[in-house]
């Protein structure tokens, strides 16, 4: 930061040099300049009307040489003394030259504490999170983004960097007390109210039951568009075996995407899930037609079939994209079904090379198990938020279709999501 200041004052002084100087200089010169062509023009005048004096003969020659050498002698005093005799008189632009020497560098400074990002060449783990600032992903870091906090307690964008920053290090009962302060002071907003389910499902161990559910209701109340929401409040459907408030929940998704995103991964996998969950209200329903295996519940499976072993590694050309405290998600998919995940497991960037097991005894629902499906897809993804929901800019890696009972799974993070 020492470096970044002296280079600011250095280019500041050589602004002030092509600002300040030639004011300067001028006004020194200038009442000097005119005074003397006045003084020279009255000479040259003056011989002027000597030398017809003299053509006329009303001059003798002895008198004209005696008058010239006084108009040459009273021009070279007043050339050299200043005007008046006395101390030169204040000059405008010298005024102006100063009153830019002061105004110049505090104006800066002014405009610079107030416009610009005063933390911008610090250590990155040194950057006290908030507003547009990323997230602390440090005990030093979130020590300075608590103190922030504290100073501005009516600060909604810290707030919401504190929540998203203690549910990223998986402090979630921490984080759900933020997200709490955060809809005192903006209980308007239903991403935040989206985020705050998110965060309580996640400290509820996958379980949408109870406040998570009441949460998503709050922002699906305040919009009924809201992405993220729909999406939880699908899975919250699945859960409890409510499907229709499920296909609801999704196909309210499915007509905001847009064409490419229906033809992505995670499009693919939310038709999928739709498909999944309108057969499975028309089965309750007592509709026609033999139910998706999910409704009829889990295989038989012989012991240790029901899970999938492997190892997670980062691609030599993106750890250099990574932060050691990104979280990293390993999770577990129907190929074909709902984009709820039937197995999750939650680590860091710093756990990598990972071996992981995922079985049933992860499942977020009872009818949603590794078992209950023929084919799965397992994903590997760091997020940078430490948000489940996938963003641009995570990197993932992801396996083809394979079976539960799948052992020495290698997969490797080598892309980005766009």
């Amino acid at each position: 930061m020492t470096g970044f200041w002296i280079i600011s004052a250095l280019l500041l002084a050589v602004a002030l040099l092509f600002v300040v100087w030639p004011l300067w200089r001028s006004a020194g010169k200038s009442r000097e300049v005119v005074r003397d062509a006045a003084n020279v023009e009255i000479f040259r005048d003056q011989i002027a009307e000597m030398d017809a004096d003299l053509a006329n003969g009303l001059l003798t020659p002895e008198l004209y040489e005696q008058g010239k050498r006084e108009l040459q002698a009273r021009l070279v005093e007043e050339v050299k003394a200043p005007e008046g005799g006395g101390a030169r008189a204040r000059n405008p632009l010298r005024t102006l030259a100063l009153v830019l020497a002061v105004l110049i560098p505090l104006g800066s400074a002014g405009l610079y504490w107030k416009l610009g990002n005063q933390n911008a060449f610090l250590p990155q783990d040194q950057i006290p999170s908030g507003g547009d600032i990323g997230l602390a992903t440090t005990e030093v870091a979130l020590k300075e983004l608590q103190e922030r906090v504290e100073k501005d307690s009516q600060n909604p964008n810290l707030w919401v960097t504190l929540a998203r920053s203690l549910a990223q290090m998986g402090r979630f009962s921490d984080s759900l007390q933020a997200y709490d302060k955060l809809t005192q002071l903006v209980p308007g907003e239903a991403v935040v109210w989206a985020e705050y389910a998110d965060t309580a499902v996640m400290a509820n161990g996958g379980d949408y039951r109870g406040k998570p559910t009441e949460l998503l209701e709050r922002a699906l109340a305040l919009d009924p568009s809201n992405q993220n929401a729909l999406a939880l409040s699908g899975m919250a459907a699945m859960q409890r075996r409510d499907y229709a408030t499920a296909v609801r929940s999704w196909e309210a998704l499915w007509q905001q995407l847009p064409g490419e995103a229906k033809e992505s991964p995670d499009g693919k996998m939310l038709a999928a899930g739709l498909e999944r969950a309108h057969a499975l209200m028309l089965q309750q329903k007592g509709g026609k037609g033999k139910p998706p295996q999910a409704a009829r519940g889990p295989a038989a499976v012989a012991p240790g079939q029901e899970r999938i072993s492997g190892t997670v590694t980062l691609s030599d050309a993106f750890k250099g994209k990574a932060d050691p405290n990104d979280t990293l998600f390993v999770l577990a998919r129907a190929a074909d079904g709902p984009p709820m995940p039937l197995a999750v497991v939650r680590k860091q960037v710093k756990d990598l090379p990972l071996s992981f097991t995922l079985d049933d005894s992860m499942a977020m629902a009872p009818q949603m198990k590794l078992s209950a499906f023929d084919k799965v897809v397992v994903i590997a993804r760091i997020s940078k938020s430490g948000d489940a929901m996938p963003k641009p800019g995570d990197l993932q890696g992801t396996s083809v279709a394979l079976k539960p009972g799948t052992a020495g799974l290698k997969i490797s993070i080598d892309s980005v999501l766009k």
